[in-house]
This record gives structure tokens, C-alpha cells and sequence, in this order.
């Protein structure tokens, strides 16, 4: 593999700015570019201000990366292929700098941002049939090597996306979408349980991506980080505020004045507002800081649709990702907390919380049930 000691990051046909690392190889280093800073917008408003200073990342949380750029690289089974796929070409994972993570993802990853130069890493493989890809993850995931190629197959149709379930990115007739499989320790009806949390998410009003269930078993997101053919930027909150998943200290307080934040806009503030409602009320407790985007049009922000909304009642040891009013376990008065320290009224938090609570009876919550 070839070693990489500067990147240039790209939005469609224009250079951002690029990246390279300090000279002891450990933080990353980047600067935008004259023409981006005087006809673009800052891809990381807290993090990377549209300025002409040189930026140096934090050693913590993300290695040395910054926390947009760490966006756009695999983790949790993606990283697990590509390590496999790595060790088979005698390259150690553990001593890439981060610009040779970037380097290999290339124009493959989500959202707008690519790199160059690419580091190729294998050749291209043809996404196989759905039910046959998820017998590959179940065996590579169980390691059970029938067909040596089964990982490569896997990380070439993964579309280098994030979280520790399978995915590979898939087109038909209706459009892009993101199809998700089952981990080895997922029950066999994950993937309607996910449809049904989409299809009440919705009803109560939350904005999410169109969905549907392929064989009536694997739930398929359509993606939002393309627009009529055309990437969008897509940051999540965990890359604009620098916050990592391995040991969560998100709170939702923080979350509701990013987005106010970002937006400038009450009626989408009151829609994060929603979602922690509904994520509380229904046990979805993986609740961290990847599964919240923000999307970028021309520098102007807004949140992403929802994702991710699905049953875990586990979370991190047993509490939410995301803590409402610093607790893992939150009441319905933490959340009005929470609400109030945004402008959102006690008496129209209670009529959300009332809202969603009657919408999800079929999944409400033992620990909210009337």
C-alpha cells in the first residue's frame, strides 16, 4: 500500500482544503483552501471555522483525526472487514495514520467529502443476492471461512458505513437505499422490528427517510445524503462536537442547543425534541452521537431525518446513549427539564410526551406505560 502524506479533501468538483499530519505521524493537520474560504462554508462550524489558520486535531477522542473527517471512515463492522481485508495483504490496521484511512475511502464513503489520492486496496465485487450476503456476514461475523473473498465482497458492497450491523448500499427502481442485516446476536425479526419503528416514528410525526422491507426481512433506508443524484454534506453530532461513541457522555440537552444552534430554526429544535421523546418512551437506548446528523446545502444547516430508530433496550449498560437531564434512565420530568432549558414550554413538552406516548402504544415502553 502505498503511503499517503497529504490529502486533498474535495466537495464534488471544488477543493476544500487539505489534510497532512505533524511531523511525529500522530495528529492530523488541516487548512481550507483560498478559493473554498472565499465561495464555500465551514464543513465543521464548531471544530473547522471558515478561518485561514492552520487547524491541528486533538489527540482524544478520535486518534489524532478530526471529527468530520472521522465521519466519513467505516467503523464497528466496517472497520472489522477492512481489517480483515488489510491483514490478508500483510498491512498491520493499527499502523495507519488517519490520512491512510481517508486515503482508502476515497469518493467511496457517505456523504459529500472525498479524498484524493484513492489507495486501492482490492478490486470491486458484484453485490450478490440479498439472502446470500447476509449468510456471508453471519459467517465471517461467526468466523466460518467457506470462501476466502466473502470479506472483500462484504466491504466493497458496504459503501464504507457506519455501525456494528451489515449493511450494503443498494438501487432499484425506487431509488438508493441503505439495507441493513443481522448480526449474529440479532433476533431473526430485526428487520421488521426496525419497519415498525419507522412506521410509528413517522406517525408521530418525526421526519425519517423513506423505508421498506426487501423479502419482507431486511429493513432498507433510503439514503439521505443523496439528492436528485447528487451527494449532500452530512455531518453527524458526534464529528461537530468532537464526541465519541466508545464511552458516551452525550445529553440531550447538549444535542437540542446544538441543533438550535446549527438551524436557527424552533420547529426543528422541537423536532429533536421528538425524537428524544420517542427514544425514551420506546427503548431505543442506542441513542449515541452517530445515530444524529445534520445535513449542509450551501452552508445553510439542518437536521437529517431520523435513523436508527429501532429496539435496544441494553443501550450502555442498561441506560441511553444519550443521558436526558444527566441520566441514563431519564422521567418524564427530566425530558421536561431538558425542554424548558430550550424554550419549550412545560405545557407543550407534556402534549409532545402525551402525543407520542398514545402513537406508540404498540411499542411503548414497560417503564412509561400508564
Amino acid at each position: 500500500m502505498k503511503w499517503v502524506n497529504k490529502l486533498t479533501v474535495m466537495y464534488h468538483d471544488s477543493i476544500v482544503g487539505t489534510i497532512s499530519m505533524t511531523p511525529d505521524n500522530q495528529l492530523c493537520v488541516f487548512q481550507y483552501d483560498k478559493e473554498w474560504l472565499a465561495t464555500g462554508f465551514s464543513i465543521s462550524p464548531l471544530d473547522l471555522p471558515l478561518k485561514t489558520e492552520l487547524f491541528v486535531a486533538k489527540d482524544e477522542p478520535f486518534w489524532g483525526n478530526f471529527g468530520i473527517f472521522e465521519d466519513s471512515l467505516p467503523d464497528g463492522y466496517g472497520r472489522y472487514l477492512l481489517n480483515r481485508l488489510l491483514r490478508k495483504q500483510g498491512i498491520d490496521d493499527a499502523l495507519l495514520t488517519p490520512l491512510q484511512r481517508l486515503s482508502i475511502v476515497g469518493c467511496s464513503g457517505m456523504g459529500a467529502l472525498t479524498y484524493v489520492p484513492e489507495s486501492f486496496v482490492g478490486e470491486s465485487k458484484k453485490l450478490p443476492e440479498l439472502d446470500e450476503l447476509q449468510k456471508m456476514a453471519l459467517d465471517v461475523l461467526s468466523e466460518k471461512y467457506e470462501n476466502d473473498d466473502n470479506e472483500d465482497v462484504l466491504y466493497f458492497n458496504s459503501g464504507n458505513s457506519g455501525g456494528c450491523r451489515p449493511k450494503c448500499l443498494y438501487s432499484d427502481a425506487e431509488g438508493s437505499w441503505l439495507v441493513k442485516f443481522r448480526h449474529i446476536y440479532d433476533p431473526v425479526n430485526m428487520g421488521e422490528t426496525e419497519y415498525l419503528y419507522n412506521k410509528i416514528a413517522r406517525q408521530c410525526g418525526i421526519m425519517v427517510p423513506d423505508f421498506k422491507l426487501l423479502k419482507g426481512r431486511y429493513f432498507a433506508t433510503e439514503r439521505f445524503d443523496l439528492e436528485n443524484g447528487e451527494r449532500v454534506h452530512v455531518a453527524t453530532a458526534g464529528a461537530l462536537l468532537n464526541e465519541s461513541i466508545i464511552q458516551p457522555k452525550l445529553d440531550y440537552n447538549t444535542l437540542l442547543h446544538l441543533t438550535g444552534f446549527l438551524t436557527q430554526d424552533p420547529g426543528q429544535v422541537e423536532e429533536m425534541f421528538r425524537r428524544m421523546v420517542f427514544n425514551v418512551l420506546t427503548d431505543n437506548k442506542d441513542d449515541h452521537a452517530k445515530n444524529v446528523a445534520f445535513i449542509c446545502r450551501d452552508g445553510v444547516w439542518s437536521l437529517a431525518p431520523a435513523y436508527d430508530l429501532t429496539l435496544s433496550r441494553e443501550g450502555y449498560h442498561g441506560e441511553h446513549a444519550t443521558s436526558v437531564n444527566n441520566q441514563g434512565n431519564p422521567r418524564i420530568e427530566d425530558m421536561l427539564i431538558v425542554g424548558e432549558n430550550i424554550r419549550i414550554p412545560r405545557k407543550k413538552g407534556l402534549v409532545i410526551i402525551q402525543q407520542i406516548t398514545e402513537g406508540c402504544s404498540e411499542i411503548l415502553s414497560k417503564d412509561y406505560r400508564p
